[in-house]
């Protein structure tokens, strides 16, 4: 090659060079006027305007959601077997006080913390599975192992059979219980993301609707069908849901998390109508946020514990833990407390039936509610009035016993478990969606439910303990426990828990980068070029 040849690739390298920079920068402009674009289109769009533009995205969030009826219906199936008089009659012991067989307080936490114990294992599972084959498949390795280990808790035919049924049945409910929230969140636009996942409320309450009909029948009949048929329907529902999530698709964050920006923009083109998204936009949007949270680490638990993500995990996780404190459990073993303060086993049967189908109806009532107050707003209003409710509930319990105090008792405890339904438990699952990063958000939640079971464990021992006559036999008057534990939630919630109502993903991460305190978040504006 001679010099002038030399020197003529010189001049042209140089010149690509020179032209390279600016170019790269338009694209990178671009990328971001797009990403601008659709994050204000979703400040702009109403709750409506949102449902008609992501229709599928509101049907595959009530696919997902439908997973948590299975750990519903066990939890609340175990709960009713305590008082089911054929499950007691073959495994429980005479008590002299009650005229009646009862299923000891050992073994009556023991079965009803079973299944939670598993869930604790699976949501540690389901962090690293989720994070590295996606929502949908780990979600259908979660039904595949709920169809087997149902086997064990049907042919169980001794009370430790029935320990390690319910303990291998927690583990899909872990993956279960910590891809929904997640799930639902991801694939919804900013107005739905409360509806999409306070969905899993109602259906957590659908699954004691059906457990307390199939109960409700089976509790006058004698034998060993009186609770095997329960469990056996547990099978109806695995195989149906496996079918649809092979179907759906992938959360768009979660695929562009993976660099599979292609992919994710065919996925919200499945989540909503094309002729109103612009799917190119959007997905600028998530890589946006996506780069914000970049880490040359792979997504690990330790992380969770680190910088301002620790305190995202602590809320997720005191929410989480919150559950369990203020009057959930109450809900949980409503037909036994429904006993305990003195109604014949019919009429419990029949008002633990009469609850659900209320519970579920505050749910879709819940849904207006936030949409026009925010979340802190309805968290603390709600524990709070659940906090007189528990008080009233122990002072009625505390009275001379009579027909009077026992009809009081139990209407205190079916506004304690309604409202829980109405206020405090479905925005919590927006709560828990909301805080967590997107590039940790599978880890989150997972250890934001282990929480959950590792304060539902000794509460339900606790639980059952103060309901027990064979116990503490404390009846309505556990309500002045259970109200001290919900005033102490409601104290670190006023305190520490922000409002992200309205915010998109990338505000949320700066306001939390920027440490702002938890008052000041409803009044502070976040410019939308701001990228930290």
């Amino acid at each position: 090659m001679s010099t002038v040849e030399r020197e003529k690739d010189k001049l042209d390298a140089d010149l690509h060079v020179e032209n390279a920079a600016p170019l790269a920068l338009t694209d990178a402009q671009g990328h971001k006027a797009d990403a601008i674009e659709a994050e204000n289109a979703e400040h702009s769009m109403t709750v409506l305007q949102a449902v008609k533009a992501y229709p599928w995205a509101c049907f595959w969030a009530f696919v997902m959601s439908f997973t948590i009826i299975m750990e519903s219906y066990d939890v609340f199936l175990i709960g009713n077997f305590i008082a089911l008089p054929a499950f007691t009659h073959d495994y429980g012991v005479w008590d002299p006080l009650t005229s009646k067989n009862v299923i000891v307080p050992r073994w009556q936490s023991a079965l009803q913390m079973a299944g939670q114990l598993g869930a604790l294992i699976g949501v540690f599972l389901a962090g690293p599975l989720t994070s590295r084959i996606g929502y949908r498949w780990a979600t259908m390795v979660g039904l595949v192992l709920m169809n087997a280990t149902i086997f064990v808790m049907f042919f169980a035919n001794s009370l430790p059979l029935f320990f390690v049924g319910q303990l291998l049945e927690g583990l899909p409910w872990g993956i279960f219980i910590a891809n929904a929230p997640a799930y639902c969140s991801e694939i919804v636009p900013l107005r739905l993301r409360a509806p999409a996942t306070q969905v899993l409320q109602l259906f957590w309450a659908v699954g004691s609707i059906i457990v307390g009909a199939v109960t409700y029948v089976y509790n006058s009949k004698e034998g060993k069908v009186a609770y095997r048929i329960p469990i056996a329907l547990q099978w109806i529902f695995p195989l149906p849901l496996m079918v649809l999530m092979f179907m759906a698709p992938e959360s768009p964050w979660w695929l562009v998390r993976k660099n599979r920006d292609q992919q994710a923009m065919r996925s919200i083109e499945r989540l909503g109508r094309k002729s109103q998204l612009n799917s190119a936009e959007v997905v600028s949007m998530m890589r946006r946020v996506v780069e914000m949270e970049a880490s040359t680490k792979a997504p690990n638990y330790i992380e969770l514990f680190k910088g301002t993500d620790l305190r995202r995990t602590l809320i997720v996780c005191g929410i989480y833990a919150g559950q369990n404190l203020a009057g959930n459990l109450i809900a949980n073993q409503a037909v036994y407390f429904f006993e305990q303060a003195g109604m014949t086993t019919n009429f419990a049967f029949a008002l633990g039936l009469i609850t659900s189908a209320l519970q579920s109806v505050a749910v879709m009532l819940s849904w207006f509610l936030t949409t026009y107050f925010g979340r802190r707003t309805i968290y603390l209003w709600g524990t709070g009035f659940n906090i007189v409710m528990l008080v009233c509930l122990g002072i009625a319990a505390s009275v001379h016993p009579s027909s009077g105090a026992s009809y009081a008792q139990a209407v205190f405890g079916l506004i304690v478990s309604v409202f829980f339904a109405f206020a405090a438990a479905p925005v919590s699952w927006c709560i828990i969606a909301e805080t967590s990063a997107i590039r940790l958000r599978p880890l989150t939640t997972g250890i934001g439910r282990a929480s959950y079971y590792i304060i539902e464990i000794p509460c339900i021992f606790l639980g059952s303990y103060m309901l027990n006559p064979t116990g503490a036999n404390l009846g309505g008057k556990c309500g002045y426990v259970w109200g001290g534990t919900a005033l102490f939630c409601w104290i670190v919630a006023f305190f520490f828990l922000p409002e992200m109502k309205g915010r998109s993903y990338r505000e949320i991460d700066i306001m939390f980068k920027r440490r702002l305190p938890a008052r000041k978040w409803k009044k502070t504006e976040i410019d939308v070029q701001d990228d930290e």
